[in-house]
């Protein structure tokens, strides 16, 4: 029984020794990444440096294709040094006449801007509407002064309109309103004097 559990174990450890060295065999064998540090930098280089000249050569197509619009749009300068008053005048009216042609188109340009934005707008509106959101409108700027002012007016048009005899407590009749010397006579002559100037000026108001 000894010698059987012996024999297995000595199967196992060699088991395990063949593994353990096929496994070192591979990691030895085990070939290297294709993307040294080394090559990811030249990569970087050489990438940076085709952007660069990609940049540089689309920039020069833009420059050759400005200055061709700008000459077919002004043409080549006209020679005026040896010219007689006969073709300078000519020149001024030829440099005129494209001047206008471009004015008119400039105009023809700007209506059609303006009628795009207009739709855009327009289509915005309903988009807007269609979602139920509401754009605040852009309100116009007053100033305080103006305000308080127009506070001042209608306040002054609602108090003429205001019944002030209604919101009067009713009187006996022995004291009349325009008799003068019964009222200074139970309550003065100083606060009957103001309870008159008051009501006077109370019905100047209603009047």
């Amino acid at each position: 029984m000894g010698d059987a559990k012996a024999k297995f174990d000595e199967k196992e450890r060699k088991k395990l020794e063949i593994r353990k060295r096929l496994e070192a065999q591979m990691k030895s064998t085990k070939k290297k990444g294709f993307m040294t540090p080394e090559r990811k930098k030249a990569l970087k280089n050489l990438l940076r440096r085709k952007a660069a000249e990609e940049v540089k050569r689309q920039q020069e197509i833009r420059e050759r294709e400005r200055q061709k619009a700008i000459s077919e749009r002004t043409g080549k300068p006209k020679p005026t040094h040896d010219s007689n008053e006969a073709a300078l005048i000519a020149i001024c009216k030829e440099y005129h006449n494209r001047i206008y042609k471009l004015n008119e188109e400039k105009w023809d340009l700007e209506l059609a801007v303006c009628l795009k934005e207009y739709e855009i707008q327009e289509i915005q509106s309903r988009v807007n509407d269609m979602r139920g959101k509401f754009i605040v409108p852009p309100l116009k700027k007053v100033s305080k002064y103006q305000t308080q002012l127009e506070k001042m007016r209608q306040w002054t048009y609602k108090l003429a309109k205001m019944d002030m005899r209604g919101g009067l407590k009713p009187v006996k009749k022995e004291y009349e309103l325009d008799d003068s010397k019964l009222v200074s006579d139970r309550i003065g002559s100083k606060i009957g004097q103001y309870f008159l100037n008051k009501i006077d000026s109370f019905q100047c108001l209603i009047n």
